[in-house]
């Protein structure tokens, strides 16, 4: 039985990947800080070694990468390394002890969009430090798999969505209040003329390519993949489809960003800026192609879900 330890197993993902990879076989270790519960229950988890580590403070010492490789397992997916230096850590603790390592990456590494669908080989602009740290793992993993054969694949996910926690909304940013206004029907207010664009993807689709990935590992490694729905959504689009779902015709408004901005709370208006400043919308030719991936869900299926789950709790009203 192939041995696979997903680190942080028990966040968006990880809720359906780790099932996933219960029910194809595969002798799972799950690690974690401990602290969270995926957010749907599966009985496949009783089948899960489920470890608890402080990959923070076991990084600062020195002890992260050994503890990851004396676990011995064939494939390591990690969900949650952020900066390059972590990255170096795990994977000069890995090479030459593991068949294969997917890195989840994200839609950010490319910064500003040129030509759309963005294609995975688009030169990148990368900017913020979260992008720009997810490029610089890239660049690092990719140049270890071409110099020296580490296994590496990334998997790189748009805006992630499922039940159980709050989809990126029309308006760029999280506040639930955006879907509350549409429930209503009343006017919803977007910045510019609503046309830039946000690309979604649900959790389970994320797992699935990252099924395809260790399926095809001949074709995965030293590879990137987008990991999005279908198609893109403009902020327009978005708005004006999740009225009609919500049962009444649209009523939108539009102003400039900055105008815009003046109504929201900072936090707000930060979030859509780094949402609409990217404006993501990726292809994902090369996956279906390498990998057989096929979205299970559109992203306004995917985010029409997670909303019903939000209204069903109570959230949205």
């Amino acid at each position: 039985m192939t041995r696979a330890v997903v680190i942080g197993a028990t966040g968006h993902v990880g809720t359906y990947l780790v099932p996933r990879l219960v029910e194809a076989g595969y002798e799972v270790v799950a690690v974690s800080r401990g602290q969270a519960k995926p957010y749907l229950p599966n009985r496949a988890w009783d089948a899960v070694e489920q470890l608890a580590m402080d990959r923070a403070a076991m990084e600062r010492d020195g002890g992260f990468g050994p503890a990851i490789r004396n676990l011995k397992a064939e494939v390591v997916i990690d969900m949650i390394c952020f900066t390059l230096e972590n990255a170096k850590h795990l994977t000069e603790a890995l090479s030459g002890h593991v068949s294969h390592f997917l890195h989840t990456g994200t839609i950010w590494t490319h910064g500003f969009a040129t030509v759309v669908p963005t294609l995975e080989e688009t030169p990148k602009q990368p900017f913020g430090e979260y992008g720009t740290q997810k490029a610089a793992i890239e660049s690092y993993l990719l140049e270890e798999a071409r110099t020296k054969g580490f296994p590496a694949t990334l998997i790189h996910p748009g805006h992630i969505v499922g039940p159980g926690w709050a989809p990126l909304n029309p308006a760029g940013h999280f506040n639930l209040a955006a879907f509350s206004t549409l429930a209503r029907g009343e006017t919803l207010v977007l910045p510019n003329f609503g046309l830039e664009t946000v690309h979604h993807v649900h959790a389970d689709d994320v797992a699935q390519m990252f099924m395809g990935a260790i399926a095809n590992w001949r074709a995965s490694t030293g590879e990137s993949f987008h990991a999005v729905s279908s198609g893109a959504l403009t902020l327009r689009g978005y708005a004006e489809a999740m009225s009609r779902w919500f049962g009444h015709e649209p009523k939108l408004e539009f102003l400039p960003y900055e105008k815009w901005a003046e109504s929201q709370t900072p936090e707000d208006a930060k979030a859509t800026w780094e949402h609409i400043a990217r404006s993501p919308n990726c292809s994902i030719a090369k996956a279906i192609r390498l990998l057989g991936y096929q979205p299970r869900y559109t992203s306004l299926q995917a985010v029409q879900e997670s909303v019903a789950w939000l209204m069903a709790n109570g959230r949205i009203g």
